[in-house]
């Protein structure tokens, strides 16, 4: 099997696997159906863990708003009676008027961050590193142990308006948000390798081979941004480690040179003194005492 190393830039994102007879237009729709998909798994996390820190979304009329622009305006949160976390709720207000401030409790609260823990690694860029692979399937189990925790803290489900919600009814809408530059598009994606783009329409074989052993190294981008910017040779850290170590090499150099153009110095020709002892016979003057 062929296992192509997905960067995004010069950014690791995951293993996956395949074979040297896979079609290029299936290759893309699997690697942007996992790319983004990872990208939903880190999205609905960040959400979990300001829904245990903080309870439910308000509705987007009250969001922002101080309790007496609240009061003023007679607004009122009619999904906070309905949306009660399992054990009751732990009043903890949301600083930026976000959530409603009903937190679940400690125990409810502690099954929703080990889980947002265990989709975080699951998905993670980590495994790279590990040389394990991340497919669709492992996508959706981060995604179904993700719902299924909230379904136990909130079995009445969350208002229609969170995010968390909508992200799992895939009614999400990121439009003008960072999140929506990062997503790729299948229809507008290509894959590079080698500095060439893998042209929809042909085999991978046609890029890498026969050989079902390859290991390649395979960016994803946006269509029409040109070829990918090569990867420096070493990395910033490695840089950082080299100059370093040529700085320290120089020094000893400079010590070296220095030492070595004052060891004349040592020398009876340097001795200012020597011509004068010379001239008066005094050269070699050996003292002894009584015999």
């Amino acid at each position: 099997m062929v296992k192509l190393h997905i960067k995004k830039a010069d950014e690791s994102q995951f293993l996956y696997e395949t074979t040297v007879e896979m079609p290029v237009d299936d290759l893309l729709k699997d690697l942007t159906a996992i790319h983004n998909g990872r990208l939903k798994v880190q999205r609905i996390c960040a959400e979990i863990e300001e829904l245990a820190k903080h309870g439910i979304t308000l509705p987007p009329n009250m969001m922002g708003l101080t309790d007496d622009q609240i009061v003023d305006l007679k607004l009122k949160d009619e999904w906070a009676d309905k949306c009660v976390p399992s054990g009751g709720p732990k009043m903890n207000k949301d600083p930026i008027g976000r959530r409603n401030g009903m937190a679940p409790d400690d125990k409810m609260a502690e099954v929703l961050t080990k889980t947002v823990k265990e989709a975080k690694d699951m998905i993670s860029k980590k495994k790279v590193q590990m040389d394990q692979f991340v497919t669709q399937a492992t996508v959706k189990e981060a995604l179904d142990i993700l719902r299924g925790a909230v379904m136990i803290v909130y079995p009445m489900n969350l208002p229609p308006h969170d995010n968390i919600h909508m992200e799992f009814e895939n009614t999400e809408d990121l439009e003008g948000t960072q999140a929506s530059t990062e997503v790729l598009p299948e229809a507008n994606t290509s894959i590079w390798f080698s500095g060439k783009e893998m042209l929809r329409g042909k085999l991978l074989k046609d890029f890498v081979g026969k050989n079902e052993k390859t290991k390649i190294i395979a960016k994803l981008q946006k269509r029409g941004l040109g070829v990918p910017q090569r990867e420096q040779v070493v990395n910033d850290e490695e840089q950082k480690k080299m100059m370093a170590y040529y700085y320290k090499k120089q020094e000893e150099y400079k010590k070296l040179q220095s030492e070595a153009d004052d060891a004349y110095m040592d020398q009876e020709w340097a001795d200012n003194g020597a011509l004068k002892r010379n001239l008066n016979g005094l050269r070699d003057i050996k003292w002894g005492g009584p015999r």
